[in-house]
């Protein structure tokens, strides 16, 4: 066989593979039947090897052939609401099911719940049988389908949320931010075979499947995660905002395009008075973080006056106006380190 025609037919393999499998379908623990009496095999069945393959397939199938494709989970859902449905959906519906099937195991498999985890759930929720019943009733009045979870919230507490579809507290779409330790799932294909519509048996049922030693894991490794602060940063929504304006109006500048930064200096200047008077992450550095903070509106501020000057020499305008707002720039990285010491 000549080397063009081995090419052709590594070409033609490829093609029709599809696509790379970047993410996979996780194996269940457990037999089907051994989640039974409380899901029924069948259920279990189709709700991993057809449901949560499809989120999988989907996925993968979305995130091919783009930057999506390299970059992690928990970023593809720290910024769902730039993604499109499908890389928000199937994402969402892959990251909840492998958190789902982790926390689920029959009686005989399951661990006990660590002290750590034992005194956070009584410190917060007075005993176990009070966070169940926290729980169910955020799952059961969630209409339509969804979650319910039990989550670190970036302060490092306990919290009971629930949310729509394949949504999850990690998401920037979700008004309540924290990373899951615990999720329900109350979407039909759970529990209709078994339950019909009758949703509450199934999550008083559910609970005997839920491995509390396994949730104690999450627990302990959600304290420590990084995320919990980039989930803090980004709920600081006046330093999203101001980002917003000086990407659009630094970037232009870097390549000698000063029209955005001469008709938007006003608003930058107004979301640099914004992000001054708002409440930065309880876990940054707040004193230095005030400091640079005050610097870059005062430097928001010299850049609008400038722009609003008459100039003769427009050039030497636009020099002044770069080195201002890479000055500013600088500012603006410093306030994001102070938000991680």
């Amino acid at each position: 066989m000549s080397k063009n025609l081995l090419i052709q037919g590594l070409l033609i393999l490829l093609s029709s593979t599809g696509f790379a499998q970047v993410y996979t379908l996780p194996n269940l623990p457990f037999e089907f039947a051994a989640y039974e009496p409380a899901v029924d095999a069948q259920t279990m069945q189709i709700h991993h090897d057809k449901h949560h393959a499809a989120y999988v397939t989907n996925l993968n199938k979305a995130i091919t052939g783009t930057a999506m494709e390299k970059i992690s989970m928990n970023d593809l859902l720290m910024y769902a609401s730039f993604r499109s449905a499908t890389v928000r959906n199937n994402a969402g519906g892959h990251y909840n099911h492998s958190l789902f099937w982790d926390i689920l195991a029959p009686k005989a498999s399951q661990r006990p719940i660590s002290k750590e985890l034992q005194l956070a759930i009584e410190s917060k929720y007075t005993s176990i049988d009070s966070l169940i019943a926290t729980v169910n009733k955020a799952a059961s009045t969630r209409f339509g389908s969804g979650w319910a979870w039990l989550v670190v919230t970036p302060e490092g507490k306990l919290a009971v949320y629930s949310t729509a579809n394949q949504d999850n507290p990690i998401m920037d779409v979700s008004s309540e931010r924290g990373i899951p330790i615990l999720g329900i799932d109350v979407w039909e294909h759970a529990y209709y075979l078994k339950y019909q519509n009758k949703r509450a048996d199934y999550l008083n049922n559910i609970w005997a499947l839920i491995n509390w030693g396994a949730v104690s894991d999450k627990y302990a490794a959600a304290l420590n995660d990084p995320l919990l602060k980039e989930i803090e940063k980004d709920n600081w929504l006046a330093i999203k905002d101001f980002h917003k304006v000086m990407a659009q109006t630094f970037h232009p500048a870097e390549e000698k395009n000063f029209a955005p930064l001469k008709s938007r200096s006003g608003e930058l200047y107004a979301k640099a008075i914004l992000l001054k008077n708002s409440t930065p992450p309880v876990s940054a550095n707040n004193a230095g973080i005030q400091d640079a903070l005050t610097r870059l509106e005062k430097q928001c501020l010299d850049i609008h006056q400038l722009v609003q000057k008459p100039a003769k020499d427009e050039e030497k305008k636009n020099a002044q106006l770069f080195e201002m707002i890479t000055k500013a720039h600088d500012i603006f990285h410093e306030v994001e380190g102070l938000c991680h010491d």
